[in-house]
Order: C-alpha cells, then sequence, then structure tokens
C-alpha cells in the first residue's frame, strides 16, 4: 500500500536536563553543535531508559512532523536508522523514538537496526529561567544514511511526498557537497515523488553570524540541491544565512523584514527555478506566519506574499521543533491535495495557514504531550477554512472538537 509521506533520516532522542551542564562546555553557553561520537557522554543503557521513563526525553527529527500527520489521518511512514541494543533489539533511545512512531500509527517497517552507531542523542541544557543553555547533538547512527537502502524504501511505499531532514546533519547524507542528496531527490522525482527537504544550521548565535556576513558550510550544500526540489522552507534567520553563503553578504540592518524576505525569495527563485516544467513553491517562516513564492508548469513566478497566522494564542511551552511542526501542517495539506498542487491549483494560503494552525497547537503542547491537540484533517481544515482569528488557545481547541 502507498503512503502519503515517506520522512526520511536524523531521528534523535532530545533529552532535556539540568544535569547537562557538559554541553555548555562543549558548544558554549547557549551553543549549538554538531558534535563527534566519540566525544558523547559515556552514560549507561539504564541511564538513558531511566532519563526517558522520567519524561526528560522528546522525539526530534522526524518526530517533530510524523505523528503530527499521522494524528491528522494521513499515512505517514519513517526511514531511519536507529542503534542496537538491549531494549528489544534496539537501545534505550531507539526503542523510545520506535515506540513514540508506532504509538502514533506511524509506519517503521524502513527502519534500519545499526550494528556499530548509537541512535542520534542531542543534550539539552534545561538551565531554567528562560535562559538557554548549550545544545549538544551526536548524530551517530544518522552519520551513516545509505541513499540507496532507501531508494528500495521508496519503491516499496511509493509515497506521494519524500520529506528529506535535515541537510547538514549526516557525514554520508551530506557527502559530496551535497551532490549525493541532490542526486537522490532528483530520482525521487524521477519516481513521481513530491521533493521537499529542510536545511537546519548548527549556530547558538545567527544574529552575531548574520552581522559578520560570514558563510555557514552546512548552507553550501544546498547550491546543488534547491534546483531540485519542489517545496522548500526556511526561517528569516536562516535565509539571511543562506544568501550570506550563496550569494555576496548584505547588510540586512539596512531592509525591514518583508523587504529581505521578499529579496531572499526572489534571489532564490531566480538563481533555482531555470524550468517551468512544474509546481514549485519556496518560503520563509517568521514569527507571526510566514511568506512563499511559487510558480506553476508554463506560468511566471508569483511575487513574494504573506500569510499572516491567524492562530497567535495561548502562552508558548517550547519552541524546539516550531519549524517542522508547521512543514508537518503544510506538507499534509500538499498531501491532500496533491493532484492539485502538481497541476498547480493550490490555494497556498490555506496550506499556510494548516502549517501556522499546525505548529501553533504544537509548540504549545506539554512536552509530555507535545502532539495531544493536532486532530483529523478535516477537523484542521474546517478551522482554516473560517478565516477568522482566534482570541484564545481554548477557543481553538474547542472548534478543533
Amino acid at each position: 500500500m502507498s503512503v502519503d509521506v515517506l520522512i526520511l533520516n536524523t531521528a534523535v532522542a532530545d533529552l532535556r536536563s539540568d544535569a547537562f551542564a557538559f554541553a555548555d562546555k562543549l558548544v558554549g553557553p547557549g551553543g549549538l553543535a554538531k558534535c563527534r561520537t566519540v566525544d558523547m557522554p559515556d552514560y549507561s543503557q539504564r541511564q538513558y531508559h531511566d532519563w526517558i521513563s522520567r519524561g526528560l526525553a522528546t522525539a526530534g527529527g522526524p518526530g517533530n512532523t510524523a505523528p503530527l500527520m499521522a494524528r491528522a489521518g494521513l499515512r505517514v511512514a519513517v526511514g531511519v536508522n536507529l542503534g542496537k541494543g538491549e531494549f528489544d533489539g534496539l537501545d534505550a533511545q531507539g526503542r523510545f523514538f520506535y515506540d513514540t512512531m508506532k504509538a502514533n500509527h506511524v509506519d517503521m517497517t524502513e527502519t534500519v537496526i545499526h550494528g556499530r552507531l548509537p541512535t542520534g542523542t542531542t543534550f539539552i541544557y534545561d538551565k531554567g529561567e528562560h535562559e538557554r543553555g548549550g545544545i549538544a547533538y551526536f548524530p551517530n547512527a544518522n552519520n551513516d544514511f545509505d541513499f540507496n537502502r532507501f531508494r528500495g524504501a521508496i519503491e516499496r511505499l511509493k509515497p506521494g511526498i519524500v520529506y528529506y531532514m535535515y541537510s547538514g546533519l549526516s557525514d554520508r547524507g551530506d557527502a559530496h557537497g551535497g551532490k549525493d542528496l541532490a542526486d537522490f531527490i532528483r530520482w525521487c522525482r524521477e519516481q513521481g515523488c513530491v521533493t521537499i527537504v529542510d536545511s537546519h544550521t548548527l549556530t547558538g548565535n545567527p544574529h552575531a553570524l548574520i552581522r559578520s556576513g560570514k558563510p555557514v558550510p552546512e548552507y553550501a550544500l544546498l547550491e546543488p540541491l534547491l534546483g531540485e526540489l519542489d517545496l522548500f522552507f526556511t526561517s528569516s534567520d536562516e535565509a539571511q544565512m543562506i544568501e550570506n553563503t550563496l550569494d555576496r553578504p548584505r547588510d540586512w540592518s539596512q531592509c525591514s523584514e518583508e523587504e529581505n524576505v521578499s529579496n531572499f525569495l526572489r534571489f532564490l527563485s531566480s538563481r533555482f527555478w531555470g524550468s517551468r516544467d512544474r509546481t514549485r513553491l519556496f518560503g520563509v517562516t517568521v514569527s507571526n506566519g510566514a511568506w512563499q513564492t511559487h510558480i506553476s508548469r508554463g506560468n511566471s513566478s508569483t511575487a513574494p506574499s504573506k500569510t499572516r497566522s491567524r492562530f497567535m494564542v495561548g502562552d508558548v511551552i517550547d519552541l524546539v521543533g516550531a519549524g517542522d511542526s508547521f512543514r508537518a501542517g503544510f506538507i499534509s495539506y500538499i498531501a491532500r491535495h496533491i493532484d492539485a498542487f502538481r497541476a498547480g491549483g493550490c490555494d497556498f494560503d490555506q496550506a499556510i495557514q494548516m502549517g501556522n494552525l499546525f505548529a501553533s497547537l504544537f509548540i504549545k503542547a506539554p512536552l509530555q504531550d507535545r502532539y495531544g491537540n493536532i486532530t483529523d484533517f478535516g477537523k484542521m481544515l474546517s478551522v482554516i477554512t473560517r478565516e477568522r482569528d482566534y482570541k484564545d488557545l481554548k477557543e481553538l481547541l474547542t472548534a478543533l472538537r
């Protein structure tokens, strides 16, 4: 049976604790870094199991997207590497990730058990008092992502959409300057799949990096990739670093957010949309919505336009995964309207508003129940089509029942 969406790569257990002060020392206070497996703390599997049992873990990467789409009623599969261990064949982190996906009706038949490397693990130093601590990410088994192995998964599952997350986080996945990933995405399109890839920059102080104008090596991986993608979203901070890397650095402080985002999207579309033979959309998420420009077969690209979120209600619990959950909503809409998307007749304002809704519900949910606010796609769509602003989270959740 075919699936609506196949999500690939970056299976990870995100662990949060005030015991992880070593992350500040490893990546710098408030920093974020991709670390080597050999530098991973020597905690026992029983210790990981204990932390997970005490609710200190969340499933990252596809864990921020797959369960949301599955709870909305889509057929979702995940293709990932997990570490081998003593918990029914998996290590503690891998067992947690796998069981979290299965509990939310995600197809895990394309799981690869890696015999040498453990499951990807992120240590987040929870300093409290709204102060950000270091975030140390250890890719581990994610570093050995094998495109040939997952070509078979695509042939078996025949997904409508292939979603690879993330560029920049896998040594093997990012090999040859990103050309291997670009070749894989081109092959996926040849199989009839709509394609989307996330980028992920490891920097704890993006604003300082933007001001410096320095290129970010992880973003150079996008050079061969962007021309192959049907869909691409990035954040406003990442947009500035991407352009600084792929083009000449500029002084972003001289323009408004609207001008910066518009200029960035025009830069991307003019540089990477050489062919007009298919529908494509590139966008930028901002604090209160998202911008997009798109093109359909035979037509010129649209001017960048903004869709303001109508769901800016309630208190944020945790922003980790905000962009992932936005893409989960956006992709869900595209998957449910995939024929219209391919024909160039998709309502992209509604698609982005679905992304806004998913993200709002996700970041305002308790860490112990991150997916609990997501419900049937039809109910979510009915909220989107009402075209009203919601006054508080309770009103929004009531409308979804």
